[in-house]
């Protein structure tokens, strides 16, 4: 081989290795001069990112008094990678931990990440924070961040206002904004309205010495991001009628549900038995749900939403609309009651009134034989059609009153009760059914079933004449115009807005007509108070007692259903609890206190246990 081929390879094996050279040196530049980002990396075991939990938004009523606000707490972090020897006698002391579970907590973190930063001890006190702050040098890998913990001036609406608890695995898995560790909304506002109470996180970028003490911020503050505060809520609630309606229901079971007609804001949502919500916060949270799970009340149950009832006899005012609407009775038809409905052997009983009944009557004194003979006429005026389209057609048009379905309450876990298709009949009976095997169906019994909140919207309905907006909790929420639209808009039942008015007579009735109207305990004074009884069967013990009403009569202000179970008739706890109510938001006192303190002393709990 010639001497120029032997240079020429030279050179060029020469070239390559230069060029690679030189390659490597503008790649180590620009990691360590021209891109910051490795540098930042390279540079961790000196730096600590901190972050920032934004503020979670307030909760006011809707006249403007606190309902939930946050108080400041500390959570003790700690990051393996940069953990030392350290004395854990001592930190154990400071904490009043043992050291078994400072060993599981650390395990723990390992577990998680030995470069992340997790919680160690989380919701330390003040004092406790304060003595650590002290000594914090001697434990190398711990540091503190800075939280918020719920807290609730006047203890009440639990299960409206919900409670926050630590995410689990599934959130931080399904959800990139959680880590473990960081709170969420479980149950109620909390939950439903998350996103805007919640607020977004921030973080502070710290240089730290061999210590573990915070030299001062990174680049100043180059990388640093303030937290966003979480949005302000305000409620439609009335917060002294929320407070004054659990009071009425100490030692009972059951729920209150009130609602604005004209606007569709509740007013007030009972479930009783309730709980303290501060039960629910902080670090004896665990405990206390655990307690209040296994309490054989169910006191974490919402009944207002979640509770599964007969109506009884508050149904009765559907069916006259019904009826009206499907031309089979008018304010004139008349029918006789013998103390119940009686067709060949079978009978529904009744209880005894003036007989024979017309219309506004048979609402006033709640005729079971009126209404089987009203249901009968409007499963079979339509003979041709046969049974199961006519039923079909009773059932939308009860649907349209917001039965048999969720009313998509802004509100976590709503039920939406029973109202069964005709193919469950037809499966039930193999073809072969009529009007009488469904008659129960009249009165509120037999496979109907309703929610607390159903039973006031329906109340609702009646009181706006044919129609109902969307019940709903947010009455406005901080930095926005307005609440969802659709929170806005009526909707129509299926029943011309002409037949109210004589529907309205009879509940009207109810409570002020003459001796024999299921409610005259309900009668307020200068109150024109509109309300229906209802008596549920119950085969576990004492029947259960329910009301609806609204007033006044014309243009009215509230609307309300009360469910009180084991309560016996209708009249006997809540009418009296409705009017209340009603005379309380309306009024703001109460005249008939030597009946509200009989109320108040009624123990229904020892009735309740034995369903």
């Amino acid at each position: 081989m010639s001497n120029t081929l032997k240079n020429t390879r030279t050179f060029v094996i020469i070239g390559i290795m230069v060029l690679i050279v030189i390659i490597y040196i503008g790649k180590l530049f620009s990691l360590q001069v021209v891109d910051n980002q490795y540098k930042t990396s390279a540079s961790s075991n000196v730096l600590r990112y901190v972050t920032q939990y934004p503020v979670r938004g307030l909760i006011y009523d809707r006249d403007k008094e606190l309902m939930v606000y946050n108080e400041a707490a500390y959570d003790l972090m700690v990051i393996p990678r940069q953990l030392e020897e350290f004395d854990t006698t001592e930190l154990c002391d400071i904490l009043d931990i043992s050291k078994e579970f400072a060993a599981e907590r650390l395990n723990k973190a390992k577990a998680y990440s030995v470069y992340k930063p997790s919680i160690f001890l989380k919701q330390v006190s003040a004092k406790t924070y304060a003595e650590l702050q002290e000594k914090m040098y001697k434990f190398p890998g711990f540091f503190t961040q800075t939280r918020t913990l719920r807290e609730y001036p006047a203890s009440v609406a639990a299960h409206v206002v919900g409670y926050v608890g630590e995410v689990n695995e599934q959130v931080v898995k399904n959800n990139s904004y959680y880590k473990s560790g960081d709170y969420i909304g479980i149950s109620g506002i909390e939950r439903s309205y998350e996103k805007e109470l919640r607020g977004e996180k921030g973080v502070n970028v710290y240089m730290v010495d061999v210590h573990n003490r915070i030299k001062g911020t990174y680049n100043d503050g180059e990388l640093d991001k303030d937290a966003v505060p979480g949005k302000n809520l305000t409620l439609t609630l009335d917060m002294e009628l929320q407070a004054y309606g659990e009071k009425l229901m100490h030692n009972k079971k059951g729920s209150i549900v009130a609602i604005e007609p004209a606007t569709g804001e509740i007013l007030c949502m009972v479930s009783a038995p309730s709980y303290d919500p501060a039960l629910l916060s902080g670090r004896p949270r665990t405990k206390n749900y655990r307690k209040l799970q296994n309490d054989t009340l169910k006191p974490l149950f919402n009944r207002a939403l979640q509770a599964q009832y007969p109506p009884g006899s508050t149904f009765k005012p559907i069916n006259a609309l019904i009826g009206l609407e499907e031309g089979v009775v008018n304010v004139n038809t008349e029918y006789s009651c013998n103390y119940g409905y009686h067709v060949g052997n079978f009978s529904v009983g009744c209880h005894g009134h003036p007989s024979p009944l017309d219309f506004i009557e048979s609402i006033q004194y709640s005729c079971n034989a009126y209404y089987c003979n009203v249901y009968r006429n409007i499963l079979d005026h339509a003979s041709d059609a046969g049974i199961s389209t006519n039923y079909t057609n009773w059932r939308k048009k009860v649907r349209s009153f917001g039965y048999g379905k969720k009313l998509d309450i802004d509100f976590p876990f709503e039920l939406k009760g029973s109202i069964p298709e005709a193919s469950y009949f037809e499966n039930l009976y193999k073809g072969a059914w009529n009007s009488l095997n469904i008659v129960s169906m009249a009165i509120g019994q037999g496979e109907i079933l309703v929610t607390p909140l159903q039973m006031a919207n329906f109340s609702a309905v009646i009181a706006n004449r044919g129609y109902y907006m969307i019940p709903h909790l947010v009455k406005e929420i901080q930095g926005e115009a307005d609440i969802e639209p659709k929170y806005k808009a009526k909707r129509y039942s299926d029943v011309d807005q002409k037949h109210f008015e004589p529907v309205v007579e009879g509940m009207y009735r109810v409570v002020h007509g003459d001796k024999g109207s299921t409610a005259r305990n309900a009668r307020v004074d200068s109150l024109e108070i509109c309300g229906k009884t209802g008596t549920a069967e119950n085969p576990h013990g004492e029947d259960h007692s329910i009301f609806i009403a609204f007033a006044p009569k014309d243009d009215p202000k509230i609307a309300i259903s009360v469910y009180v179970e084991n309560g016996s008739y209708g009249a006997t706890y809540a009418a009296p609890i409705a009017s209340f109510m009603i005379e309380k938001y309306l009024k703001g006192s109460v005249s008939r206190t030597w009946y509200e303190n009989y109320i108040l002393k009624a123990n229904l709990l020892d009735g309740a246990k034995k369903d």
